[in-house]
């Protein structure tokens, strides 16, 4: 099972906590420290689409306004943190963000 996130995201914290506590085996991959390459993104974009990018975040309010009119692939290329977090996946099924669903489907 693998965890993308952030080592200073809250809900990564949590997700990563209560999946160990459950008895998974995680990875946990920092996507700032270790940036994804396109083929790892392409199941990720695939599954999530625009929905893989926080439109929320301070990170994407800095972008520059042709890089914000961008595709998702080259937002996410450019700032990896602009990823909404945690997308889990154990291969086979990926969730994004840590909320009552994505807690149904590994807990």
């Amino acid at each position: 099972m693998i965890l993308y996130g952030l080592p200073t995201c809250s809900d990564c914290k949590k997700a990563l906590r209560a999946l160990g506590d459950a008895g998974h085996d995680v990875t946990f991959r920092d996507v700032r420290a270790d940036p994804l390459s396109e083929t790892d993104w392409a199941p990720l974009i695939a599954e999530f689409g625009d929905n893989l990018v926080d439109r929320k975040s301070q990170t994407y309010r800095n972008l520059n306004a042709w890089l914000r009119e961008s595709e998702a692939e080259d937002q996410l290329a450019a700032q990896p943190a602009l990823m909404a977090r945690p997308i889990i996946t154990d291969g086979t099924k990926y969730t994004l963000g840590w909320d009552e669903d994505a807690r149904a489907v590994w807990l």
